[in-house]
């Protein structure tokens, strides 16, 4: 029966996050979602009070995913500060390559549920972020990256650059592929923050 009732509550989240992703939050009922996930719509009310209760939690495990791997990789020893850096760009195309729904989520809805505060979402993404930092300080301690590089500026740039994109590439898939956008961001992170010796 706990098999049944955890196969439900997937079901919800992944139908919250495909009526979400279509409608936008605002517009998304209780009801398309219930239809999708194969339930009846009260029963939907057992797992989560209401559909904010239901992105919340879809940012919430999207982050708590992403910070798990990245914590893994951070105090690895055999591989540098550049391939730490590559992989965590990787980590974040690789999730939303292969769900366009959540891409759609992370673009329209991400920003607004971040700066309510609700649930600890705030707590996962900050935690995310310091860990892509501490990648970073490790480049600079081991004189790889630029020190003059300013970390915080550069994790809100390369947080904005990346979110941009990715509304670009939900509005026009064709023009612009992620394994593109992949690619030429992480080809400007590392030129812009080597540490190139000078020329005299």
């Amino acid at each position: 029966m706990r098999t049944l009732d955890e196969n439900k509550r997937k079901a919800i989240l992944k139908a919250g996050m495909d009526v979400i992703a279509e409608d936008g939050f605002h517009q998304a009922k209780i009801a398309k979602i219930a239809e999708l996930a194969g339930v009846a719509t009260g029963s939907i009310y057992r797992y989560y009070p209401n559909k904010e209760a239901i992105i919340v939690v879809i940012l919430e495990q999207l982050w708590s995913q992403l910070a798990g791997e990245l914590r893994l990789l951070v105090p690895r020893t055999d591989m540098s500060p550049v391939e730490k850096l590559d992989m965590t760009v990787d980590l974040v195309f690789d999730i939303f390559t292969g769900n366009t729904a959540l891409a759609l989520i992370f673009v329209n809805e991400h920003h607004q549920f971040l700066m309510k505060g609700v649930g600890t979402l705030k707590d996962h993404y900050n935690d995310f972020l310091d860990l892509a930092e501490s990648v970073i300080r490790e480049g600079v301690e081991r004189r790889v990256f630029n020190a003059n590089v300013d970390i915080k500026v550069f994790r809100h740039f390369i947080i904005g650059a990346f979110r941009h994109l990715l509304q670009q590439w939900t509005i026009e898939p064709e023009a612009l592929p992620l394994n593109k956008v992949r690619q030429n961001l992480k080809f400007i992170i590392k030129n812009g923050i080597l540490l190139h010796p000078v020329k005299k």
